[in-house]
């Protein structure tokens, strides 16, 4: 027989990410509630506790977890640092729990001569007497004496004494307690990492010429536009060096012009004589230089918003690394170096790295230097371009190492691809995700989609960030659902979910497009992009609104609180966002049909509500300001593109 073996058997952890493989997410005072199956032989009573802290500690936080209904437990706590965690379950025989029942049991009953129970009794709370210190101890010396005095109804009484049940909890005999191993973890990131709305330009085209381009000290009117429609995050395409070999003119010509500015994503040119090297640790100097940029990285932090950086792992032929390690790249069997294809595409101007090139440890280490680099120097946002085209296992060992030194380090995955990969590269340490919104349209998709997105386990590793439209992306609803169709995306991106995106020229409602292709014509990838940031036309007093709502209301703040509900119109979809405590309740109802009026009974939640439900209760639409009496959970709307695509409204107590 062992000497030792688990007091109680623990199963069914959640959350759990692939049985703890991964970390969940959360952002710093969020809450982790986590439940498992807790159970043991015979009849005795088990007690269990939550445990957490963060990793490196030796001291545990807990907190008593409360039984459900078939050996279901639940317990939750609360995280506080932009760290990251780990927590687990700890149970065992509640000795005294279980002398509680019985002697409750057996005095029920009419049993009489209970001495050896009492003693018994007095025993347990002598021995945690001794366990505890100070005036816990002497309190349940206390107790012990009046237990040892008393007659059985004392006894009982005492017994089921709240005080001394807390005592007896907190210094609880955990003889051979059982705890589940190994810990998983969840990483706490600040709350921008939930919470944000970006926007994104070509610092280049700041202020929209045609002739030239712009530069950082050109950027403050293009950022104060961006913050004056509610952005918080400014986010830039790639600012290095351009190379000039292979350069791609207007609408990706495969030559290009003495004047035309060539591709952002063909980085590295090391006949610049740059400070180092020309590459990913420089700056393309028709922008600035890395005192412009610092410069303007302070400028936007004063306006209360943040920078976030291109991370694009692309080699122009004229990269430093090409000379100094063209072992780092693809090669065809006559030695040269493979460009980039993604057929029928090609970017003659790109190379490729391979991450598993032979000296591939020196190569993942360069990678990360580059996110240090421009950490150091206050960046702490990164949007990865195709992480999905490089192994996971990169992404993990780099996003590990710099939230290592920098925890409050921001990563965001660009990827379009499968949807095993994009879920892959979040558990992987993505903070945030591209998604398939931006080809979601009908109702049943969108309703499934965020569905999973919020509701699966999905919502425990993967944050969707709802780009509107992308420099490489132009859906085909935006080109031809005219005006009306840009209203409806902006409301759906920004209320259901907490973080999202719009690329520059969504708010002019943008879209001519390369014939019988997702993308822009005269795309600012491959020139000075001309603009009227004011243009007739604009829905920037609509995004501006939309940014207000979302700051305003708390309940527009969470991201898996999403829940959709009847429309009596396949036209027309309905859904709410709520805190815990309801007392943030948001309804919206969006009209997708860019062309007609659209009407319908929707079923509001009323049984969600809380306080504020009953018959009747006044819903105001924050689009408009007007005031509505609701009745019960079924009531009309009637939607108008182009006037009022969608209601936004806040439930009101009447």
């Amino acid at each position: 027989m062992p000497s030792q073996f688990p007091a109680a058997v623990i199963e069914n952890l959640q959350p759990l990410i692939d049985g703890g493989r991964y970390p969940i997410k959360r952002v710093v005072g969020e809450d982790v509630v986590v439940e498992a199956d807790i159970f043991k032989d015979g009849h005795d009573v088990v007690a269990a506790a939550l445990k957490w802290r963060v990793v490196g500690e030796s001291r545990w936080h807990e907190t008593a977890m409360t039984a459900l209904e078939n050996d279901r437990w639940r317990g939750i706590c609360s995280l506080f640092e932009n760290a990251t965690y780990e927590y687990t379950v700890e149970a065992w025989t509640d000795v005294f729990g279980g002398w509680q029942h019985e002697f409750a049991a057996k005095f029920e009953a009419g049993i009489t001569y209970l001495t050896s129970e009492k003693l018994e009794g007095v025993k347990m709370l002598n021995a945690a007497a001794e366990r505890a210190r100070g005036a816990d101890a002497k309190r349940l010396r206390e107790f012990a004496e009046q237990m040892r005095a008393g007659e059985n109804h004392d006894v009982n009484l005492i017994a089921h004494s709240g005080e001394l049940a807390a005592l007896m909890a907190t210094h609880a005999a955990r003889f051979g307690a059982t705890q589940y191993a190994p810990p998983p973890q969840v990483t706490v990131d600040r709350v921008a990492a939930r919470t944000s709305t970006w926007y994104e330009f070509f610092p280049r085209s700041a202020e929209g010429l045609a002739e030239r381009g712009s530069t950082f000290r050109d950027c403050l009117g293009r950022v104060d536009d961006a913050k004056g429609m509610g952005f918080d995050v400014i986010y830039f395409p790639p600012i290095h060096p351009i190379g000039l070999t292979n350069r791609k003119g207007r609408n990706n010509a495969v030559t290009s012009a003495p004047e035309e500015p060539g591709v952002p994503y063909a980085i590295g040119n090391r006949r610049l004589g740059l400070p180092n090297g020309g590459g990913h640790k420089d700056i393309e100097p028709s922008l600035g230089t890395l005192t412009d940029f610092v410069w303007l990285e302070k400028e936007i932090k004063a306006r209360g918003m943040e920078i976030a950086l291109d991370f694009a792992i692309n080699c122009s032929p004229d990269h430093p690394y090409v000379a100094e390690h063209p072992d780092w790249f693809y090669k065809r069997p006559d030695g040269t170096i493979k460009y980039a294809e993604n057929p029928p595409k090609k970017y003659e101007d790109i190379y490729p790295l391979n991450f598993r090139c032979e000296n591939w440890s020196a190569l993942w280490e360069e990678m990360k230097s580059i996110i240090l680099y421009w950490a150091e120097r206050g960046v702490r946002i990164f949007r990865v371009d195709n992480p999905h085209t490089k192994p996971v296992a990169f992404w993990e060992f780099l996003i590990t190492g710099v939230q290592a030194k920098f925890p409050d380090t921001i990563f965001l995955s660009e990827a379009f691809t499968r949807p095993k990969m994009m879920k892959a590269l979040a558990k992987a340490g993505f903070t945030q995700s591209y998604t398939y919104f931006t080809w979601r349209t009908y109702k049943q998709e969108l309703i499934e989609y965020f569905t999973e997105l919020t509701q699966t386990e999905m919502r425990e590793y993967f944050r969707g960030n709802l780009f509107t439209n992308t420099p490489d992306i132009l859906p085909l609803h935006l080109q031809t659902g005219g005006r009306e169709m840009f209203m409806i995306r902006a409301v759906l991106a920004a209320t259901l979910s907490s973080v999202y995106g719009i690329y520059s020229g969504f708010e002019l409602c943008e879209n001519a497009a390369l014939p019988g292709r997702e993308e822009y014509l005269d795309s600012e990838k491959y020139q000075f992009k001309e603009r009227d940031w004011d243009a007739p036309g604009n829905i920037k007093d609509l995004i501006t609104k939309l940014n207000r709502i979302r700051r305003q209301n708390r309940a527009l703040h969470l991201y898996d609180n999403l829940r959709f509900h009847p429309a009596e119109n396949d036209a027309i979809l309905f859904y709410s966002r709520m805190t815990p405590a309801r007392d943030s309740i948001i309804l919206v109802a969006v009209n997708l049909d860019p062309q007609s009026t659209q009407t319908a009974f929707v079923h509001a939640p009323v049984e969600d509500f809380g306080e504020i439900g009953g018959d009747r209760y006044e819903v105001e639409d924050l689009l408009t300001g007007d005031r509505y009496q609701w009745h019960g959970a079924r009531n009309y709307v009637a939607l108008h593109p182009g006037v009022q695509p969608a209601h936004i409204f806040r439930v009101r107590r009447l």
